[in-house]
């Protein structure tokens, strides 16, 4: 069930018939054969329909994801909200609900049962839900330094949502309201922790280039009270952590998630994150905002990804 190569836009079909739910399950994937059976496996047999938008993999990513009976497209690829938004408004969905799940996330049994009563009826006005995301990296559920609960705008009404251009950590947004749901989304990469490196790498570049344009006028508003978890989340990032100087702003980051939210509780795996993610992948968005600044070109295309929701710039 593939659309054609390319745009993906001739010769969509509907995937296999799916469950009760009336959800649309989204996975955007390049090369994700490790991670993606488990992503289907949570959701396949009860949502209403599953869609791959696949980069072009050069695995088995399409041929695992046909097996489970998704409907698979290929789309180039032209950037993490540019990816989103075409599926958004381009893949024929039967639900009115979408759910964008990456390929290294799945749905809990009890999200699952949550969906399944929160959509049967779900209130008029509500246009989209938050979902939490429990974390597991090297096999550890890492509950401290901030990293639990994060709130995901993941489950929308898609003819209201949109998603913000950003080269990284996008959000998805909606016109109306939103509720949140009460259990969790379960992200583990499967994959080496190589890939994890190489993918962090690139969002950096990405990330520095954010820094340089500045805030999109159509993005997240920075709000810090009364706003959604996506604004206080941006207030923080506009506010306070691109005003600190250059550099010092990643150890001020460490010392803030690590040692004054807790992070140390996470025993060793989470200190290895911590350190990658909390200092080492700040410090080389600096590094490359402070090559741009002097004007020293950065040709390598980087690593090809695709977006994920443990790596935004911001958290």
């Amino acid at each position: 069930m593939t659309g054609a190569a390319g745009d993906g836009t001739h010769g969509l079909q509907h995937p296999a018939r799916g469950g009760d739910v009336p959800l649309a399950v989204v996975i955007l994937t390049h090369n994700e054969e490790a991670n993606l059976p488990t992503a289907l496996a949570s959701v396949t047999g009860w949502a209403g329909e599953v869609w791959v938008v696949d980069s072009h993999s050069t695995d088995r990513t399409a041929a695992v994801a046909r097996a489970w009976g998704a409907g698979v497209v290929a789309h180039d690829f032209g950037g993490y909200a540019a990816q989103r938004t075409w599926a958004l408004r381009t893949l024929p969905f039967r639900c009115d609900w979408v759910l964008f799940l990456d390929a290294d996330e799945s749905v809990t049994p009890e999200l699952r049962d949550e969906l399944r009563r929160r959509l049967a009826a779900p209130p008029g006005d509500v246009a989209g839900f938050y979902v939490k995301r429990r974390f597991i990296f090297l096999g550890r559920w890492l509950r401290h330094g901030g990293y639990y609960p994060v709130w995901l705008l993941r489950v929308v009404r898609h003819r209201v949502a949109r998603c913000e251009e950003r080269g990284v950590d996008e959000h998805l947004l909606v016109d109306g309201p939103t509720e949140r749901l009460a259990h969790d989304l379960l992200h583990e990469d499967r994959r080496p922790l190589s890939r994890w490196v190489e993918r962090h790498t690139r969002y950096a570049q990405l990330a520095a280039a954010d820094l340089a344009r500045g805030a999109a006028a159509d993005g997240v508003a920075p709000r810090l009270r009364g706003g959604e978890p996506s604004e206080r989340s941006r207030w923080w990032y506009e506010r306070v952590y691109r005003r600190m100087p250059l550099g010092l702003r990643a150890l001020g980051y460490f010392t803030y998630r690590y040692l004054l939210r807790g992070g140390f509780l996470d025993g060793r795996e989470g200190l290895i994150y911590y350190v990658l993610q909390a200092l080492w992948y700040r410090v080389l968005i600096d590094a490359y905002a402070l090559e741009a600044r002097r004007g020293t070109p950065d040709r390598s295309p980087g690593p090809r990804v695709i977006p994920r929701a443990d790596s935004p710039a911001e958290r």
